[in-house]
């Protein structure tokens, strides 16, 4: 039986989700000593671009196996841009729209934007191979040895 669930790397998505635990308790980790220093929303922010760090290369080393550059460090606040929307979203959706409580729906929210989210950070971080393309994050074609059919 294959299927788009057959297709899905759930290794990718343990380490993805494992990362965001980390995450999220490094932003909490950081938050807490900050707002003792500074105003509550400096210290959101800073915590904030922290852990956004901390994520960048916990995703690329551990999740996806790939090795960091400029260009995915840049694109990377995307998927924190897509996972904000998708969650505010989704917590409008059902407290408005289906009566759940406020202090449970940001849970349920997350939970419903993690698809999301694990599939922008991967197109961000695992771009898909082009058929010409060799590189850090690109497979090597199979080498071809002398006297033996390819």
């Amino acid at each position: 039986m294959r299927g788009p669930a057959a297709a899905l790397p759930w290794g990718q998505v343990v380490r993805f989700t494992a990362v965001g635990v980390v995450n999220t308790a490094t932003f909490y980790a950081c938050y807490l000593p900050l707002h003792r220093l500074l105003p509550y929303f400096a210290a959101y922010t800073a915590g904030f671009v922290l852990s956004l760090v901390g994520s960048f290369f916990l995703n690329t080393y551990f999740t996806y196996r790939t090795r960091p550059t400029w260009r995915k460090f840049l694109l990377f606040p995307l998927t924190q841009a897509t996972n904000y929307a998708v969650q505010s979203a989704g917590l409008v959706a059902l407290v408005s729209w289906l009566g759940m409580d406020s202090v449970a729906a940001p849970l349920a929210a997350a939970l419903l934007a993690l698809p999301v989210t694990f599939l922008v950070s991967r197109r961000i971080l695992r771009p898909p191979a082009r058929p010409d393309a060799t590189g850090p994050d690109r497979p090597e074609p199979p080498a071809v040895r002398p006297g033996r059919a390819a």
